[in-house]
C-alpha cells in the first residue's frame, strides 16, 4: 500500500497559528509585567504612602498634647474637637487609668475604658505609640497615634480609606494600560504573523518543489533574522543536493555505460526476488528481455542460477555456480554476490567457445599423443636394437644411438602423461570410490617407492606422528580410487626424489583434518620459492627449468596429481620454505 504524505498547510492556517501563538505570548507577558509592578512597584509606593501619613500624624499628635498641656483657656472637649477638624482625624483624651476625658465624635461617659488598647498602653507608659487595626464598628482601616501627656495620653485615629482608594486608582490605570498594551499587542501579532507566515509559506513551497525534484528551487530570502537564516540553510542544502545528485547520476550513467559494455550479463534482483536492473548483454541474452520489477523466476528458470542467487541473498556470501539451461546449447558461468541494501547481483560469463576450445585442445593432445605413441615405441626399439649391434666401443654411433633412445624413452614418457592429463581433465577416466584405510596407502605408497629410493641414496619412511586418535592406523577410512591416489603418491615422491633428494629423507603420513584424511609427502631438501608456489599445479609449469630438463621433468606429473584429487572432490596444496624443504599436501573425504 503507498505510503500517504500529508499536505502542507497553507498560508491562512499558518498565519491563525503564528497569530494565536504571538498573541498568547504578548498577553503572558503583559500579565507578568502588570501583577510584577503591582507587587512590586505598587507596594512599595503603597508603604511610602503610608509611611507618611504615618509620620504626618505623629507630628500632629505630638502637637495636640502638647497643647493639652499647655492650653488653660479652652475645655478638653474644645482642644479635641479643634484638633481633630485641624488634623483631619478623631482626637481622644483619656486619663491614667484610661477612662475617656474627651473625644471628637463620641460621648465619653458611654465609652469603655482605653488603656488596654496597644497604643494608649504605649502611651501610657510614656512612649509615643502607632498602630493600625480595621475599626469595628465602621468596617474600615485606622491609623492610630498615641502621645503621652502628664496625667494620661491623648490620640489621633486617621482612617485610611484615602489610601485604599488610591490604591484602587492606581490598579485601574495599571488595568487600562495592560488593556492598551494587549491591543497594541494584538496589531503587532497580526502584522508580525502575516509577515511571518508569508515569509514561512514561501520555505514550505519550496521545501515542497525540492522534495518533488525540482532541485534548482530557492527560497532567496535575504534578511538575517531566524526565518532569514532557515530560508539561508534550505537553499545551501538544496545546492549541496543538487551539486550530489548530479555527481550521482554521472556517477550511475558512467557504471551503466561501463556494465553495457561488458561482454558479460549483468542482472541484479532485489531480496524479495524482483529483477531491479539488467544490462543489455542480459537483455541480448534473454529473448524476452528482462522485465523490471518482475519475479527473476519469469526471467530465468535456471534452476542453478536460481539457487546461486538465494544463497548470496540469504547467506550474504558469494556463490559460484555452472548454468546450462539458460540458453539451449550454451552454459555459464554464474557468480551471485550480496548487495549492501539486500538482494543480489549475478554476473552470467559464457563459456561456451571457452569450453569448446578447451575441448578441442585436449582432444587435440590427446590424438597428437596417442598417434606420437607408435612411432615413438619404434623408434624406441629400433635405436634399442641399433644399441645392441654396436660394440661397446663403438662410438661415435653408439653415442648417437644412446641419446635418440633417451629422447624417444622422454617423449613416449610425456606422451602418457599428457593422454593421462587429458582423460582426467575430460572425465573420460573413471575412478572407482570405496573406503580404504589410510594406513593402506600409504604402505602401498612406501613398498612400491622404497627399492628405488634406496637406489637414489633417499630414505623413504612413513611418520607414525601421534594425535589424539593415535597413529594413521587409528584413522578412519577414506572414499578413494586405490590406484589414482597411487598414482598421486607415485608422483608427488617422484617429484620429491628429482627435486628433493639432497634432504635424503623423505616422510609419508596422515592426519585427520576438518575435511576429512589430510595425506602429506615431505622432503628435506632445498625448498621451493614462495613466489611459484601458487602456480605448482599449472600444467606445464616448473620452478627450475635447467633441473626439470636434465632430471626429465615436464611440470605435468602435479598437474595430474591435482585434477585427479578435483576428481574425488578433495584438494591439494604445497608448502615449503627455502632451505626447510617442501610438504605436499591432499586431502580425501571420509568414507
Amino acid at each position: 500500500m503507498p505510503d500517504t504524505v500529508s499536505s502542507p498547510p497553507n498560508e491562512e492556517t499558518v498565519k491563525n497559528r503564528i497569530f494565536f501563538k504571538l498573541l498568547a505570548t504578548f498577553l503572558v507577558v503583559i500579565a507578568v509585567t502588570a501583577i510584577t509592578l503591582d507587587f512590586t512597584l505598587g507596594s512599595a509606593w503603597e508603604s511610602s504612602l503610608r509611611a507618611e501619613v504615618e509620620r504626618d500624624l505623629t507630628q500632629k499628635t505630638l502637637l495636640f498634647a502638647h497643647r493639652v498641656e499647655t492650653d488653660r483657656t479652652h475645655s478638653l472637649t474644645e482642644i479635641a474637637a479643634q484638633e481633630s477638624l485641624a488634623a483631619g482625624a478623631r482626637a481622644t483624651i483619656i486619663d491614667a487609668s484610661g477612662n475617656v476625658l474627651a473625644d471628637s465624635e463620641g460621648n465619653p461617659a458611654a465609652m469603655e475604658n482605653h488603656a488596654s488598647q496597644k497604643e494608649f498602653a504605649a502611651a501610657l507608659a510614656g512612649k509615643t505609640s502607632s498602630n493600625e487595626r480595621r475599626s469595628a464598628t465602621l468596617g474600615i482601616p485606622f491609623l492610630y497615634v498615641a502621645a503621652p501627656i502628664s496625667g494620661g495620653a491623648v490620640r489621633l485615629a486617621y482612617p485610611l480609606s484615602d489610601v485604599e482608594a488610591v490604591k484602587a486608582q492606581v490598579r485601574r490605570k495599571m488595568f487600562w494600560g495592560s488593556t492598551l498594551a494587549f491591543a497594541a499587542a494584538l496589531l503587532v501579532a497580526a502584522i508580525a504573523s502575516t509577515f511571518s507566515a508569508r515569509r514561512l509559506q514561501r520555505i514550505v513551497d519550496v521545501s515542497a518543489r525540492i522534495a518533488d525534484g525540482d532541485l534548482q528551487a530557492r527560497v532567496s530570502d535575504s534578511t538575517f533574522d531566524e526565518i532569514g537564516l532557515v530560508a539561508a540553510a534550505v537553499d545551501k542544502t538544496a545546492s549541496r543536493i543538487e551539486r550530489t545528485f548530479a555527481a550521482v547520476h554521472s556517477s550511475q550513467h558512467q557504471l551503466e555505460t561501463l556494465l553495457n559494455s561488458m561482454q558479460d550479463a549483468v542482472i541484479a534482483i532485489s531480496a524479495d526476488g524482483l529483477v531491479q536492473w539488467a544490462n543489455q548483454p542480459m537483455d541480448r541474452l534473454i529473448p524476452q528481455r528482462a522485465r523490471l520489477n518482475a519475479p527473476v523466476v519469469e526471467t530465468i528458470r535456471d534452476p542453478d542460477f536460481l539457487a546461486a542467487v538465494k544463497t548470496a541473498t540469504n547467506a550474504r556470501q558469494v556463490k559460484t555456480a555452472r548454468a546450462t539451461s539458460i540458453v539451449p546449447g550454451r552454459a555459464f558461468d554464474v557468480t551471485a554476490a550480496p548487495l549492501p541494501g539486500g538482494g543480489a547481483v549475478a554476473v552470467l560469463r559464457d563459456l561456451t567457445e571457452t569450453e569448446r576450445v578447451e575441448k578441442t585442445r585436449r582432444d587435440f593432445i590427446a590424438n597428437v599423443s596417442h598417434e606420437l605413441r607408435t612411432p615413438l615405441t619404434s623408434i624406441q626399439g629400433y635405436s634399442e636394437t641399433l644399441l645392441d649391434s654396436v660394440p661397446e666401443n663403438g662410438a661415435p654411433n653408439r653415442e648417437f644411438l644412446e641419446i635418440i633412445r633417451k629422447n624417444a624413452a622422454r617423449m613416449s614418457r610425456l606422451t602418457e602423461d599428457l593422454l593421462t592429463l587429458a582423460r582426467v581433465e575430460s572425465g573420460e577416466t573413471r575412478f572407482d570410490a570405496e573406503a580404504v584405510p589410510p594406513i593402506e596407502l600409504l604402505h602401498d605408497a612406501e613398498e612400491s617407492f622404497r627399492e628405488i629410493a634406496r637406489g637414489q641414496g633417499v630414505e623413504l619412511q612413513i611418520e607414525n606422528s601421534q594425535n589424539h586418535n593415535g597413529g594413521p592406523e587409528a584413522l578412519p577410512a577414506v572414499s578413494a580410487d586405490r590406484e589414482a591416489i597411487h598414482q598421486v603418491f607415485s608422483n608427488l615422491i617422484d617429484n620429491a626424489m628429482k627435486y628433493g633428494r639432497s634432504g635424503g629423507r623423505i616422510v609419508l603420513g596422515a592426519r585427520p583434518s576438518p575435511r576429512g584424511i589430510e595425506f602429506y609427502v615431505r622432503d628435506f631438501g632445498g625448498g621451493i620459492p614462495s613466489e611459484h608456489l601458487p602456480r605448482l599445479f599449472e600444467r606445464f609449469y616448473r620452478v627450475d627449468k635447467a633441473r626439470s630438463r636434465e632430471s626429465g621433468g615436464t611440470g605435468r606429473v602435479l598437474a595430474i596429481a591435482k585434477h585427479i584429487m578435483l576428481a574425488h572432490g578433495g584438494s591439494i596444496r604445497a608448502k615449503s620454505e627455502l632451505n626447510h624443504g617442501a610438504t605436499f599436501v591432499f586431502t580425501l573425504p571420509t568414507a
